[in-house]
């Protein structure tokens, strides 16, 4: 009895610490170096931390399936949307906000609002 205890202890220890030294950590999503320059970027609102914020979140959208989701993470979508906006690529911007509202229904009413406001603009230079 006091061997079978003490080998089901011995056995639970080593289930545990085998489990506990898992390698398997993957994000669930996969941000690349968002982070990075989204600080460089609110720091030094520049062209250039402009542009090297728009190339990372191009990238994690690329790389996005080595994720534990497998999708691009909630709102890159809708930065990058910004972004060309910005830049005056309402097009582009468009397109980015309806991924991020078919990715994320929960932002459907935010990008709504954002393709409305493009188009009103796009209305008003047209008729200028």
């Amino acid at each position: 009895m006091k061997n079978k205890f003490l080998s089901l202890t011995l056995l639970t220890f080593a289930i545990t610490f085998m489990t506990g030294c898992s390698t398997h950590n993957a994000a669930l999503y996969n941000y690349e170096n968002y982070s990075e320059s989204y600080y460089s970027y609110k720091k030094d609102p520049s062209t250039k931390s402009q542009l090297e914020l728009q190339k990372s979140i191009e990238l994690a959208i690329q790389n996005a399936q080595n994720s534990q989701s497998g999708r691009v993470a909630p709102g890159l979508y809708a930065n990058l949307g910004y972004i060309y906006l910005k830049e005056g690529k309402n097009k582009l911007a468009i397109e980015n906000f309806q991924k991020e509202k078919a990715l994320y229904p929960e932002s459907t009413h935010f990008m709504d609002r954002m393709i409305k406001k493009i188009k009103l603009l796009e209305g008003e230079n047209n008729e200028k």
